[in-house]
């Protein structure tokens, strides 16, 4: 008889066991979700700040510039206004200010156009509703289809459960370039925090050859719940160091920060206190 009581609670954990989605369900979930936020986005204007800067390898700062935008939905993405611009850049050993992104800069050095392709490619996304290049984040339906995705286990954070999903790109899958984590909310199924490194290694030809090489190439972005059920970037950023034909070496970084919520239709304020990042 002492058996019983053993079986009986078997029974009663099957079910709750069973309860637990697979990963592919997770990821289904989370792919439905990331096309229902972006269209909740199209509802809000919000302020955005971007910080690039470029360090020499000693450690001196070549470049910084930082933008602030009023960032407004369109019927196709998004459009950003630049409220505000600082720049500055190292001439000869002393750090120079500009107020013009668009202005050339004389005697400045090749870093000016690569910063600006940098924040241009990173935080431009004019198709998103938030910026970010969507093949960054592997999310998206059409992106999760060039990865394996790992369900590594469920936790507490910051006082919610969630699913630890790690990713690797599929094999001789050509354009799935990341590999990492992503924290999954439990509840809602929607990401609270992504976690990618580039997955390829610039081969060792090339990097004789031509002197160019990449490392620590990875990105962060955190996501925040709003009182809506809105879902939403706050936060995002890479740091990395890059190698280039012999003479130019660079530890690059960008950052962004999204915050001041507000209804493009309603006047209704979301605040976000930016301080608690």
């Amino acid at each position: 008889m002492r058996l019983l009581p053993v079986v009986l609670l078997s029974f009663a954990i099957l079910p709750a066991l069973a309860e637990e989605p697979s990963v592919d369900q997770i990821m289904a979930r989370v792919a439905e979700n990331q096309a229902r936020a972006q269209d909740m986005r199209r509802a809000y204007v919000y302020n955005q700040k971007v910080v690039a800067r470029f360090h020499r390898s000693g450690g001196k700062l070549a470049r910084e510039e930082k933008f602030e935008y009023v960032v407004t939905p369109t019927p196709s993405g998004i459009e950003k206004k630049l409220a505000h611009f600082e720049g500055k850049f190292d001439r000869h050993g002393q750090l120079v200010s500009y107020d013009d992104p668009e202005k050339e800069v004389t005697g400045a050095d090749i870093d000016g156009d690569l910063i600006k392709s940098m924040v241009e490619d990173m935080t431009g996304d004019k198709e998103s509703k938030d910026g970010l290049a969507h093949d960054l984040f592997p999310l998206t339906a059409k992106e999760q289809a060039k990865y394996i995705y790992t369900l590594e286990g469920k936790e507490a954070y910051r006082g919610r459960q969630i699913y630890r999903v790690s990713f690797r790109p599929k094999p001789h899958t050509d354009d799935a370039d990341w590999k990492g984590e992503a924290l999954i909310d439990a509840a809602e199924c929607q990401p609270v925090v992504v976690t990618t490194g580039v997955a390829w290694h610039i081969p060792m030809a090339v990097k004789v050859l031509l002197g160019t090489n990449i490392k620590g190439l990875g990105f962060t972005v955190t996501y925040e719940k709003f009182d809506n059920g809105l879902w939403f970037p706050v936060s995002y950023g890479g740091e990395f160091h890059v190698r280039a034909v012999f003479f130019y070496a660079r530890n690059m970084s960008i950052s962004m920060v999204n915050s001041g919520f507000t209804r493009a239709k309603v006047s209704t304020n979301i605040a976000y206190d930016m301080s608690k990042q």
